[in-house]
């Protein structure tokens, strides 16, 4: 497997992630901490002033939140192998050795036969844990999605597709994520509002007027120096940060309200009960879990995991790509029991910057494409299906030179996400040109006054 970080892209672009941007300039948490923590302070200790109630302050009112939770394979997965067309020869024809069995071959072992999902699609099998979702509705696929990128570059269409766009690297510089949250009040103001699980803050969120990257909730906490003493910290850093409008003292409040908050969010959560998988991806999907649990404000999420760029040895019903899927399914499964009730308010969008070639290779892999598929879970959504204007693998259906063809825009699926996470925002604003109809993919009776259907699965 060719880590996508090895797989095109510029140095200039590596920089540019790496990069975190905050109000009036890009300084990070991480040096706001350190300058903090070096200076000591008493802000913390200054809770009952105005200024620490109205930023410490927490959630108020109902708890009736809803959040989004956004999960990205980088790497470009393969969307045919997650959400088999086991029902199209073509699917068959091209990938001789990679191919999923159809459900009904007794040819083939059972383990390496898809699970049926509608007759036409099915499940790769390293998906089995997220099928008892799809069975009670609680999930559902779109198959055929992706952007308008063309250039099947990595970073081009991450980009692209972190910006919100269809396909114009000269658009809008800031992240949909955050555009979505510069016009949209919060519903209970909180410095967990958005959140990232990730070492440095992702282009979907770049720009926000106020997003939190973490790589672990227990990691983000106030250091001081070694026989130091808190309170003295705490007095320095409400010398520093208690007062002021420019953009160091406004960061230093911010990261200083998420120290707070996080700090009580663990003993808030309660129990955990999902049973993660000990990876990246199942311990990034804990902390979202607790922090959702802990009802500390967070209304949207992001996590990205790599290691889907499955040019060689991508494997079949086992191997490489088995392997991530099922961490992918385990991490899933494990969150959506952990949150329990919170499901019913919580949507997870699973998305990737684009598919594989529809042929494998000569390297027993496949590489990149266009079209792949989007995952959609929560307790809201009118799952139990797979939608898609199916393009078909035919010779002649393929996209040159040789890919499964985009027949759905991602946006309107993360457009339906907003319109469910917050009726009447105007997500028009956030994704810009737009046109593509919503899928029907939620069940609340005003959802069908704001989408169209997307067609039947099969052809």
């Amino acid at each position: 497997m060719v880590p996508w970080t090895t797989c095109g892209g510029t140095e200039r672009e590596r920089a540019d992630r790496n990069a975190v941007p905050l109000r009036g300039g890009r300084v990070s948490r991480r040096e706001i901490l350190g300058v903090a923590s070096g200076a000591a302070a008493a802000w913390l200790a200054r809770a009952d002033t105005a200024l620490a109630q109205s930023v410490f302050a927490p959630p108020s009112g109902p708890r009736s939140g809803r959040a989004l939770i956004v999960v990205f394979l980088r790497g470009g997965a393969d969307g045919l192998n997650m959400i088999v067309p086991y029902g199209d020869d073509g699917y068959h024809a091209l990938r001789p050795t990679l191919r999923l069995a159809a459900p009904g071959d007794r040819g083939a072992g059972a383990a390496d036969r898809a699970l049926d999902l509608d007759g036409f699609f099915g499940l790769h099998p390293a998906l089995a844990l997220l099928r008892p979702l799809y069975a009670r509705g609680q999930m559902a696929a779109v198959h055929a999605c992706g952007s308008g990128d063309q250039s099947r570059s990595h970073f081009e269409a991450m980009r692209t597709m972190e910006r919100g766009l269809a396909a114009d690297p000269a658009g809008a510089a800031s992240g949909w994520m955050a555009r979505y949250l510069a016009a949209s009040p919060p519903v209970h103001p909180s410095p967990l509002r958005a959140v990232a699980l990730t070492s440095v803050m992702p282009d979907s969120l770049r720009g926000a007027p106020q997003a939190t990257a973490l790589s672990s909730i227990a990691d983000y906490r106030l250091e001081h120096p070694a026989g130091g003493s808190a309170a003295l910290v705490r007095s320095a850093l409400s010398s520093l940060y208690g007062t002021g409008s420019d953009a160091v003292r406004e960061a230093g409040r911010e990261t200083l309200a998420v120290l707070n908050t996080v700090g009580r969010a663990a003993a808030a959560a309660g129990p955990e009960t999902g049973a993660y998988p000990d990876s990246d991806l199942g311990r990034a999907l804990r902390q979202v879990a607790t922090l959702r649990r802990a009802e500390v404000g967070l209304e949207t999420a992001f996590i990205d995991r790599g290691g889907w760029d499955t040019h060689v040895a991508q494997g079949s019903a086992g191997g490489w790509m088995a392997a991530a899927l099922a961490d992918l399914a385990g991490s899933l499964a494990a969150f959506t029991r952990d949150i329990g009730s919170l499901l019913e308010r919580t949507t997870v969008i699973v998305m990737t910057e684009f598919g594989r070639r529809a042929a494998e290779n000569s390297a027993l892999g496949t590489d990149h494409g266009r079209a792949s598929a989007m995952l959609v879970i929560g307790g809201g959504v009118r799952g139990g299906r797979v939608l898609a204007r199916w393009p078909g693998l035919a010779e002649g259906a393929l996209e040159p030179p040789g890919d499964l063809r985009v027949t759905t825009d991602y946006r309107s699926v993360l457009a339906a996400a907003l319109a469910e996470l917050a009726p009447g925002a105007e997500v028009a604003s956030v994704f810009p040109g737009l046109v593509d109809p919503r899928p029907d993919l939620w069940r609340r009776p005003d959802s069908a006054k704001r989408a169209q259907i997307v067609d039947k699965s099969a052809p």
